[in-house]
């Protein structure tokens, strides 16, 4: 698949935004009670965030910052030599996801076949599962998939002699790997690596040689790489942590390097990794230069990066300190809530909780209230303690003049367990006009 947008993608892109957005999805219930809105509406309309008939509290997403984090991240990547695949379990958001295709991305990163069923809805034509698929059923419906579309490519990975066996049988079962000479469509699959205590993945480099060599030789795969993720070994940006992710993404070199010679991989093969706090550690190691053989292409698979966020990403990411340089990304998301209550000085009660933001990493951030008719700093001094399930604990002055009906703007961390908590997202200009709204299938 060339960088663009592939036309059945477009159009069904286009249809999503054609279709209404009715008062079931929160915060739009008073602005289309009357008659449904759409995305291409809003486009039109651009009514105001505030005073614009939408009811609190309500997730939106800045437009100059995802520009800006889809444009930054293509540039890397072209700039680094290096392909990208967004992972779309982050955002689940089709119109998210054509951008970034439209933006040069190689392809889009699945978590499971229903993410790929999804995706394949749409007309996305090359998807990468990053995990092992062992359920029988969908590799029945994927085998299908592969035969009936030869524009399509499907990666998926493995890591063990059974899982080969599995997927093997599973897609012949399904007809793959019927043709002569392996030159009908097949299942193309990474090996991955992974490290003691890990979630997946061959435990060593030379367990993961014995799969590589397991799937090259299965009718129904082709062997088409190296993947792993080096997000789970820390979750800061200590020397230590940088060190073992560094150590780790030498070691999916070697077997890279190990399964070179072998006939699927003869002419190029894939090295995987890559979320959205590390990826300039793996960038430097797998591009680093080799020993001669066939060429690596190296895809990332980062996703966080397209909305960022206040927290987690902003404190460990590339970019955020001079020693790790990286794109200069801009956290995408707000969270507009109205104060219920004033029970005691110091405090105030927000209407917005577990059901509307992430609190998997750290709590919400206070970045604006809005008591006088527009925003206004002056959340410096506040912090959200905690969330239940429909409301926040503000910490705050005990003299602040925050009030019930006040609005305070909480920025978000971690954006993987944000996005899946609106099924219709709206996207505001900078003068906090609402310009799109972003449709989530979670």
């Amino acid at each position: 698949m060339e960088p663009g947008l592939p036309v059945r993608l477009s159009e069904a892109v286009g249809a999503l935004r054609a279709e209404p957005i009715t008062s079931r999805e929160k915060g739009f219930g008073l602005l289309s009670w009357s008659s449904p809105v759409s995305a291409a509406s809003l486009a039109q309309t651009r009514p105001r965030l505030f005073g614009g008939g939408f009811v609190w509290p309500l997730m939106v997403l800045r437009e100059s910052a995802l520009a800006n984090n889809i444009t930054s991240m293509a540039s890397f990547c072209a700039t680094a030599g290096v392909k990208l695949a967004p992972h779309g379990k982050t955002t689940m958001a089709p119109q998210l996801i054509a951008r970034q295709l439209e933006a040069g991305a190689w392809g889009v990163t699945a978590a499971n076949v229903s993410q790929v069923q999804l995706f394949r809805s749409f007309g996305v034509t090359r998807i990468l599962v990053a995990n092992e698929v062992t359920d029988r059923a969908a590799l029945g419906w994927l085998a299908a998939e592969l035969a009936a579309d030869p524009e399509f490519e499907c990666y998926s990975f493995v890591d063990s002699l059974a899982g080969v066996a599995l997927l093997d049988d599973a897609l012949r079962a399904g007809g793959l790997g019927q043709s002569p000479a392996g030159s009908g469509p097949r299942l193309r699959v990474l090996v991955e690596l992974g490290r003691p205590g890990g979630r997946a993945g061959c435990r060593s480099v030379d367990e993961a040689v014995i799969v590589a060599k397991a799937a090259a030789a299965a009718p129904a795969l082709r062997l088409a790489g190296v993947a792993g993720y080096e997000g789970a070994i820390g979750h800061d940006d200590s020397a230590a942590t940088l060190a073992a992710i560094a150590e780790f993404c030498r070691n999916l070199r070697r077997v890279g390097e190990e399964i070179a010679g072998l006939p699927d991989c003869q002419d190029g093969y894939l090295l995987s990794a890559g979320g959205s706090a590390y990826f300039d550690v793996v960038v430097r190691e797998l591009t680093a230069p080799g020993d001669g053989g066939p060429a690596a292409t190296v895809v990332l698979r980062s996703g966080a990066y397209i909305s960022y966020d206040h927290g987690f990403y902003e404190r460990i990411a590339p970019g955020t300190r001079p020693d790790r340089p990286g794109p200069h990304f801009r956290p995408a998301f707000e969270l507009w809530a109205a104060v219920l209550s004033r029970p005691e000085p110091g405090l105030a009660i927000i209407g917005a909780g577990r059901h509307h933001v992430a609190f998997d990493q750290d709590m919400p951030v206070p970045l604006l209230t809005w008591p006088a008719g527009a925003p206004e700093a002056g959340a410096d001094a506040m912090h959200v303690s905690s969330v239940d399930d429909q409301h926040a604990y503000l910490r705050l002055p005990a003299d602040s003049p925050l009030a019930p009906g006040d609005l305070v703007c909480l920025g978000i961390s971690h954006p993987c367990t944000t996005f899946d908590k609106w099924r219709v997202i709206p996207v505001v200009d900078d003068d906090y006009q609402v310009i799109d709204a972003i449709h989530t299938f979670f």
